[in-house]
């Protein structure tokens, strides 16, 4: 076992001393360390009762053989930290968290990890550093929050947090009072869990269920929901049985597995975030797999689930409905069955008993929203490396959009034009230098295009950045633009007025120059000066990759 560098031979004695000092018995030592890695916070929702799941991880441990400790990694609340300098910190903490779990378990020499995450960057770092460390690992998240129920006008209807940010922009309109928009903020969010739509968090913690690192229900069994303890103590129980049958991460996260994940993201609309993490986990695991081959997956795979922000179901519904492993049997068709999963089982038979109960909820295949899948990433001479839009949250009549640039070099800027009235119907709004690098840190533009939103517009005006949008952005909403404007990409290029020409069904995005205007223009901008001078964005801003590999560090 690893952990023996820790525990055996006499040179070990003052580490088994301090091993005793935790109140372990010598017999107790002779055990696997296994690493319950807990995101536990009190600052987020979603987290705030991890403590109660990583106790029941804890028991299933104990009662497979193993020794159990818990550690923690920080957690940082996205919409906390949405449309202020606090979100510049939220991409890079996911950096922070896969190296920081490296950093504990090879300190202590941990045999296994179960891994407790649930919010937008946590799952992915988790991710990120199961892969890297290839120790025998599984996840379990803390599930999803319950929708809100909003009373008005004599009609009850659920909401959650994407309808508290949209109400902002009715409010801006006239079309809701303060008084309203007090009421919503006060049940949208009824307790603990990840956000209730399939956004950001949602998206990742059920595609951690696709790609064979979470037990089935991973993905959708409520946080307030009896099963999700059981579903934790079971995965304490087979963490042993991975370390025994020596299952590890790079066995379960291959080609096939990611494939599996597009598949299911494509089905259920989700976060465009989930490109931007999956890429990443792909270059920890050692997978070569391009943002091209997300377009040929979403031309086969069909959008099944039309989930808030993009319909009117939430998460909950999902669960009702057969969960992830429901709509992956609708879609085994298009799967790699053989692929293994934390079960100890392949997928094919993971998923074998699943059916649908809520043909509503989980379209079958022959009557799908869509032929084609939630996302889609769009190259041009505006993205020559790619962008990513959640097609699935854009109308039918912003598909294709020919519109005026109206350039802005800061979220800021642009959300007080939009405010404002500063935009009108046609423009393409542009938000750049919001990069991985030039952010520094990529931010979530989820206010400006909430208020649009909330303003009618998002069926008018298109908006374009090299940041990212909120898996509970809706809209024309076209991120991760590659590459960024702070790398002299074409987008730091366009001024107002320009054309800017946007094509979803053909995956185009340009604008209306030449390349040798393209050229000259970028010749002539002054070298880019970092936003951030000091601590760890500095660090982050010198080392950080491009959006279309997964922002991942560079070696």
């Amino acid at each position: 076992m690893k952990s023996d560098m820790v525990k055996r031979g006499v040179e070990r004695a003052p580490h088994r001393s301090l091993l005793h000092a935790l109140g372990w018995s010598r017999a107790e030592i002779d055990k696997p360390f296994i690493g319950i890695v807990n995101s536990f916070a009190e600052i987020v929702p979603g987290h705030m009762h991890l403590r109660d799941i990583a106790q029941a991880v804890k028991e299933g441990v104990c009662s497979g053989g193993g020794v159990p400790f818990e550690f923690n990694t920080i957690a940082v609340c996205d919409g906390i930290a949405m449309n202020h300098p606090g979100m510049k910190y939220s991409l890079p903490s996911r950096e922070m968290i896969a190296d920081s779990v490296e950093v504990m378990a090879e300190a202590h020499g941990f045999d296994a990890l179960v891994f407790i995450p649930n919010c937008d960057k946590i799952t992915p770092g988790m991710l990120m550093a199961a892969a890297r460390l290839n120790l025998p690992a599984l996840f379990v998240s803390g599930g999803p929050m319950l929708a809100g129920r909003f009373s008005t006008g004599g009609e009850v209807k659920k909401v959650d947090l994407s309808t508290v940010f949209e109400a902002v922009g009715k409010v801006t309109m006239g079309e809701m009072s303060e008084e309203e928009l007090e009421r919503l903020e006060e049940v949208a969010c009824p307790g603990c869990g990840s956000c209730a739509g399939m956004f950001t968090a949602n998206t990742m913690n059920c595609l951690t269920e696709a790609l064979g690192m979470g037990l089935s229900g991973n993905g959708t069994i409520l946080a307030v929901d009896v099963r999700r303890i059981q579903l934790a103590k079971e995965a304490g129980r087979q963490i042993m049985k991975l370390l025994a049958s020596d299952i590890r991460p790079r066995d379960i996260i291959n080609k096939d597995s990611i494939h599996n994940a597009f598949i299911v993201d494509m089905a259920l609309g989700g976060s465009t975030n989930s490109v931007l993490h999956l890429m990443a986990v792909a270059q920890e695991a050692g997978v070569d797999f391009s943002l091209a081959m997300l377009n040929e997956i979403g031309k086969h795979a069909p959008y099944l689930c039309k989930l808030s922000p993009a319909g009117s179901y939430y998460i909950e519904d999902l669960d009702r409905a057969g969960g992830i492993a429901a709509v992956m049997k609708e879609l085994e068709g298009l799967l790699n069955l053989k692929s293994m999963t934390v079960s100890g089982k392949p997928v094919g038979e993971v998923i074998a008993d699943s059916r649908v109960m809520d043909s509503d909820v989980i379209r079958p295949t022959a009557n799908a929203h869509s032929a084609t899948g939630g996302l889609a990433i769009l190259f041009g001479n505006l993205a020559p490396e790619g962008a990513v839009v959640k097609r699935a949250a854009v109308v039918p009549e912003m598909m294709v959009h020919n519109g005026s640039a109206k350039v802005f070099n800061s979220e800021e800027e642009a959300i007080a034009a939009i405010m404002g009235s500063g935009i009108k119907s046609g423009d393409v709004v542009v938000i750049r230098y919001e990069g991985p690098k030039g952010g520094p840190g990529m931010r979530e533009m989820l206010t400006p295009t909430s208020v649009l939103s909330g303003m009618g517009m998002d069926k008018e005006v298109a908006l374009i950045t090299d940041g990212r949008f909120s898996g509970a952005t809706r809209g024309a909403a076209i991120g991760h633009v590659s590459p960024e404007a702070a790398r002299r990409g074409p987008i730091a290029a366009l001024t107002d007025g320009d054309i800017i020409k946007i094509d979803i069904p053909n995956y185009r995005l340009d604008v209306e120059l030449g390349d040798k205007e393209i050229s000259e223009r970028l010749a002539r901008l002054a070298e880019f000066e970092p936003r951030v001078k000091a601590g760890y964005l500095r660090r982050y801003a010198e080392m950080v990759s491009s959006a279309n590999i997964g922002a991942i560090f560079r070696e």
